[in-house]
């Protein structure tokens, strides 16, 4: 038995205080991380922050300890503005459990993975390769393990990119990368301010849009040949109203147990390799 514990805290097992004793071990301390423990991604820390947004790296989320708003605090959050970088305020006690107590100094930053491309980029991919453009729209899916996985299965059927919305949305961060096995390095993937107003502008551009929900045509009977956007809504709510009413179609995948709906990353699988198939 270790020395610390010898003689500390001993009670017997049985009243008469003969039989075998026990050595109540010290609570364990605080889990806390240093610096060089923080997730790959996160950044904590005003100076740390301060050269982050000088190297130009593209960020997903700045967190803000809500009413932080002295010294070069306020320089920071005005360069992230100008960025259009999303910035999130919450307590104090947020920013701890993020980054097991760190010294975050009140402002954390969420950077991506990789960098993100633009609209036109995935565009540009698909004419490049000679083809129709096949994009994915993710409307709020906010869990890393099934972007992740989207971004896998979409990669394996020959999606050129994938939009993403700036607001209620999981960026790329490291446990995505993980989830997409590699296929994160492949995948051209844009973050628009606006979901339904770059479906229009992709409209304008030929492209129909695709609703995956209940209701619709199944996918084994619709045309997913031409130039595509499949639209694949958040975990809970599904795909927001303003968004759906902007798709040109509704898709579904026939169901045939007990349980009324699939994961997003299984029935965004589904809906890739068919259109796949039809396409190839």
């Amino acid at each position: 038995m270790p020395e610390q514990y010898k003689n500390k805290n001993t009670f017997q097992k049985n009243r008469g205080g003969g039989g075998k004793s026990y050595d109540r071990c010290p609570p364990l301390p605080k889990r806390e991380f240093s610096e060089r423990e923080l997730p790959e991604n996160m950044t904590v820390g005003r100076n740390a922050v301060k050269e982050l947004l000088a190297s130009g790296r593209d960020i997903d989320k700045i967190f803000v300890q809500n009413g932080e708003r002295e010294g070069s605090i306020n320089l920071l959050i005005g360069q992230a503005k100008e960025r259009k970088i999303t910035i999130v305020e919450v307590e104090r006690v947020k920013l701890d459990e993020m980054t097991g107590h760190a010294a975050h100094q009140g402002i954390v930053v969420m950077a991506a993975e990789r960098d993100y491309s633009t609209v036109e980029d995935i565009l540009a991919y698909a004419e490049e390769k000679g083809e129709k453009p096949f994009i994915v729209l993710c409307d709020g899916v906010e869990d890393p393990h099934n972007l992740g996985a989207i971004i896998r299965s979409a990669e394996c059927c020959g999606v050129h990119g994938i939009i993403i919305p700036k607001r209620r949305s999981v960026g790329l961060t490291s446990v995505v990368g993980k989830s997409s096995a590699g296929a994160i390095e492949h995948m051209r993937i844009a973050k628009v301010t606006n979901l339904s107003q770059t479906i229009d502008e992709l409209k304008e551009r030929g492209i129909w849009f695709y609703a995956a929900d209940m209701g619709g045509e199944p996918a084994y009977k619709t045309d997913l040949k031409g130039a595509i956007g499949i639209v694949l809504g958040s975990e809970g709510e599904g795909i927001s109203r303003l968004v759906k009413e902007k798709c040109d179609f509704t898709v579904s995948i026939p169901l045939y147990g007990n349980v009324n709906s699939m994961n997003v990353s299984c029935a965004g699988a589904v809906l890739f390799y068919e259109a796949a198939k039809q396409r190839h």
